[in-house]
């Protein structure tokens, strides 16, 4: 950029602070920033078109159109040039805008004698907001320095919006932060919660965009710069294998020449540090939206956590400042680790995702500890704010920020019912699952980590019918030595004392990919290398876990069940693992359980048509409801437009699963149900009646399942079941509810 023009960018620059600076109304500030632009640049017109909602935008102030088009000229995304810059997030820069494609003549404008057009989207970190857009009557194309420019001022409108300057008398823009908003997500664990926000990255708010000393600006980004160097340093310090790799990857970008020298140019022009920092950081997030390399977007993903690492640094802001976590803290992230979600622990009262599905590590670690979670939040983060009133409602996944009394009240209704819906569940916690028809249906837990034990005695499970061990292998960044897995088995033994637990073998792959494990690229994960294939394919560790639950019994009972397995001769080859490793243990002089009981997960509707003699062969079958299901229905779980097209009492799936209880009734082999339909006492009680009689699920569903099967005469129930049959009713839903609520 020459000089003349970098002293007009810092001119401009200059002017917009002492805009920011002025006591004035919204409408005011905007106005003047149109007709600054405008004389700066040398175009006949300047105007901003803000989002009035997600998909219109509004004329809010113009330098050279019609003053009465403001606030009536509206467009919808994609509508015309401007409409397209909005929706795609890319500059139109055209000479003669009448014959570009798309464009929409705006007669109310008068704008019909401009010919050259430069729109640029206003957005901050991939928040769009609108479109600013300069033209002049004479037929040309812009500049890179005349686009520069406009870009600085389409980044100070997105600030000055972010900060609230537009707000008052007049204003074009809602006050951000202070409306009542309510959020839609999935449910990715069900109960409700209430409390204050938590943001695992805090928001940085840059306040001094513009600077007149570029030398000062230039020394606190490079002590800025040296002090990320020494921070990544001490993490690579600590890395070894995979881990180590991915930090170095994670170093080159903090080391990377290139990216400082188009920080220190922003500066030159008259941005501040941060305000380079974040320019170079929202440019790296419009690319991370447009790449589809799976690889370059993890890369992506380093330089804006660079970024923001950066800004903390130079602003001051987030963790650095002290803030202390509410009492009552709801984690808001865009996505999180399981590792990261166990240092908080059971201290969240909710968590609110704006990505992750309901199968992530995140969501198996927030049923774990019994969290509400909603996941695919959309626009959480733009919304929320540290400490904003929040309530969450995993049962519904909805996201109540700021809510009004009105919400408030009829929430706290809801969670007052439930707290007295527990009191009663309470007082059965000790009797047994019995029908009114004399049926005794037993009921079991799901667990993956220590800290659910303790819930064994107080949720009235008679044992843990799912051990998750793959927990252990995902909050870890290297594989966990056997020594570890010893330890933490004979713990979860001890724990449960003399009621039973049935250990799952690592279930990994699909959703689950461990993070020192070389991701493999499969079109369809759910239906690839996963679980029990893994574990023949790489028998290694395998032998390892099995060795580890062999010397944590010390001797005691071992129940062990491999999860999916298709076919016969995959649940043999599992079991011979287990015999060869029980003759190891035997020869080094190890004690071996007293007894060991094998089954296996049925998860795919081929193993329901295996051989009778692998029914014969099997110690117990436990039915993985949500991978069959999904399988059954060929639906993904984690696809939002199929998952809850097809029901659980749907009348096929219903006579599919008592095809299974018949098979294991005439080999006498034990068979059990586990999945989230488990614990949903209207499913429950089908399941029941179907001849479903030990069911596994997480401990808060245990009372309300009990609760309705001891009101429940389950042969009555199977009646109903099989008159909708006979009926053709697609699903039994409705006919069980009328059944229920005629008795009661």
């Amino acid at each position: 950029m020459p000089d003349g023009s970098e002293s007009e960018s810092r001119k401009l620059l200059g002017r917009l602070r002492d805009t920011m600076a002025e006591e004035a109304a919204g409408q005011a500030r905007l106005d003047k920033i149109t007709h600054l632009t405008a004389d700066s640049m040398g175009t006949e017109v300047c105007s901003v078109y803000l989002f009035r909602d997600e998909d219109t935008l509004e004329l809010c102030a113009t330098e050279g159109l019609k003053q009465e088009a403001v606030h009536h000229t509206r467009m919808k995304l994609g509508e015309g040039l401007v409409g397209r810059v909005a929706r795609t997030g890319k500059m139109v820069n055209t000479a003669d805008a009448p014959s570009e494609r798309g464009f929409r003549y705006m007669p109310e404008t008068g704008e019909e004698i401009f010919s050259s057009f430069l729109g640029l989207p206003i957005q901050r970190l991939g928040e769009k907001l609108g479109v600013l857009v300069v033209q002049t009557k004479a037929k040309r194309e812009f500049t890179a320095d005349e686009i520069y420019a406009l870009e600085v001022v389409a980044m100070v409108l997105a600030e000055m919006a972010e900060l609230g300057v537009f707000v008052g008398e007049g204003a074009a823009l809602k006050a951000r932060h202070t409306q009542a908003a309510m959020i839609r997500g999935i449910t990715g664990q069900e109960g409700t919660a209430e409390g204050h926000v938590w943001l695992h990255e805090p928001r940085v708010v840059v306040t001094n965009l513009v600077s007149d000393d570029p030398e000062r600006e230039r020394e606190r980004l490079k002590s800025a710069v040296e002090k990320l160097r020494v921070s990544v340093d001490e993490m690579l310090a600590g890395a070894s294998g995979e881990q180590l790799e991915v930090l170095e990857a994670y170093r080159m970008f903090a080391n990377s020449k290139g990216w400082r020298k188009r920080m220190e140019e922003d500066i030159d022009r008259g941005l501040s540090a941060e305000a380079a920092v974040e320019k170079e950081q929202s440019a790296a997030r419009a690319r991370m939206g447009q790449v589809t390399d799976a690889y370059l977007r993890e890369r992506l993903h380093d330089l804006d956590d660079l970024s923001n690492r950066l800004l903390r640094i130079l602003t001051g802001q987030g963790s650095e400042t002290g803030a202390e976590m509410p009492a009552d803290p709801i984690l808001i992230a865009r996505n999180i680790g399981p590792g990261e979600l166990l240092d908080y622990g059971r201290r969240l009262r909710g968590i609110v995702l704006e990505e992750g599905s309901v199968g992530s590590h995140a969501a198996i670690v927030a049923r774990a500890l019994a969290i509400p979670l909603v996941v695919r939040a959309d626009r959480v983060l733009t919304e929320a704010l540290n400490g904003d009133h929040i309530m969450v409602d995993g049962d519904q996944g909805v996201v109540h920020l700021r809510p009004d009394e009105s919400v408030v009240s009829a929430f706290r209704d809801k969670i007052a019912m439930q707290a007295q819906a527990q009191e009663r569940y309470a007082s059965i916690r000790q009797k047994p699952a019995m029908s009114i028809c004399g049926k005794q249906i037993n009921l079991f837990m799901n667990a993956g980590l220590l800290a659910d034990l303790p819930s064994l005695p107080s949720s009235g499970a008679e044992g843990v019918g799912l051990f998750r061990t793959e927990l252990q292998f995902l909050i870890r960044n290297q594989m966990p030595r056997r020594t570890e897995l010893v330890e933490v088995y004979k713990r979860v033994m001890d724990s449960a004392g003399d009621k039973p637990v049935i250990f799952r073998t690592l279930d990994i792959g699909s959703d689950k990919v461990l993070p020192y494990m070389k991701p493999n690229d499969e079109p369809n994960p759910a239906l690839g290398w996963r679980a029990i294939r893994v574990g023949l394919d790489k028998p290694g560790v395998m032998r390892m876990q099995i060795q580890a639950l062999l010397r944590a019994s010390e001797g005691r009972p071992l129940s062990v069940m491999f999860p999916f397995v298709a076919q016969y001769e995959e649940f043999r080859a599992a079991r011979a693992e287990v015999d060869k490793a029980m003759a190891i243990e035997r020869k080094l002089g190890h004690k071996v359980p007293e007894t060991i009981t094998i089954g296996t997960m049925l998860e795919t509707p081929s193993l329901a048509y295996a051989s009778k003699k692998f029914f014969e062969d099997v110690a117990f079958i436990s039915i993985g409801g949500n991978d069959l299901k999904q399988f059954f229905f060929a639906a993904d779980r984690e696809n939002e437009r199929v998952r809850r097209r097809y029901d659980t009492l749907n009348v096929s799936f219903l006579t599919f699963l008592e095809g299974i209880v018949q098979r294991c009734s005439e080999t006498g082999t034990a068979l059990s149900f586990c999945g989230e339909d488990a614990g949903r006492p209207i499913e429950a009680v089908c399941l029941a009646a179907i001849g479903l009689h030990k069911l596994s699920m997480r401990p808060a569903s245990i009372g309300p399942v009990k609760s309705l099967i001891m009101r429940t005469d389950l042969d009555a129930l199977y009646d109903v079941i099989c008159d909708a049959r006979e009926r053709g009713e697609q699903s039994v839903r409705e006919s069980v509810l009328d059944y229920l609520r005629w008795n009661g």
